[in-house]
């Protein structure tokens, strides 16, 4: 059965090397098959999650919005820039949110039994892998299944050009992810 994963970045800077790297990774997810879809956060800006704004004014439109594509999905491919070691505040804040229950469906229903993909890169020798490590273990206490293929790219403003990886091998690496996703996602679905 055709898996549908969606694709975004926890970065919406217009040369964000977060966004080439996950777009990449789906690239492989719809060479493996998979039904894919690419987002721009910047397209559905939130507010700061506050529970008394929820409390008090319901989900923003957007929020809603986002949660309605994140729950047609069986999984994520997501490019996680790393900020002083660890997640970026707006892709913390678009879990937070999307991951809120609305009234008639079950607690983390949009994350919940879905898979995930992780993809990073910096200028800096690590490429982001300590940010992996605090997204991993997000998305693994709200129920996702995180694949264990994962890609860090160090130095990565240097393998891309024209908004494309040219390495042969980084390319691959990152399309492995995504193929994996798909693949998992699919298993998943019957």
């Amino acid at each position: 059965m055709k898996a549908r994963i969606l694709g975004f970045a926890g970065s919406i800077r217009g040369a964000s090397v977060n966004r080439v790297m996950a777009k990449t990774a789906l690239d492989g997810a719809a060479a493996a098959g998979a039904e894919v879809t690419w987002l721009e956060l910047a397209d559905y800006q939130l507010p700061l999650y506050n529970g008394d704004l929820e409390a008090n004014e319901g989900f923003p439109d957007n929020v809603v919005a986002l949660k309605d594509i994140f729950d047609a999905h069986d999984g994520f491919v997501i490019g996680c820039p790393e900020y002083n070691s660890s997640i970026t505040p707006l892709l913390k804040n678009t879990i937070d949110w999307v991951s809120r229950p609305i009234e008639g469906q079950p607690p983390l229903h949009a994350f919940t039994g879905k898979v995930a993909g992780l993809v990073a890169g910096s200028g800096g020798a690590l490429g982001g892998l300590r940010g992996l490590v605090h997204v991993r273990a997000i998305l693994g206490n709200i129920g996702t299944i995180v694949v264990p293929q994962q890609r860090a790219v160090s130095g990565a403003p240097g393998h891309i050009k024209n908004g494309e990886v040219i390495e042969d091998e980084i390319r691959e690496s990152l399309e492995l992810v995504g193929k994996k996703t798909a693949q998992l996602a699919a298993a998943m679905k019957g």
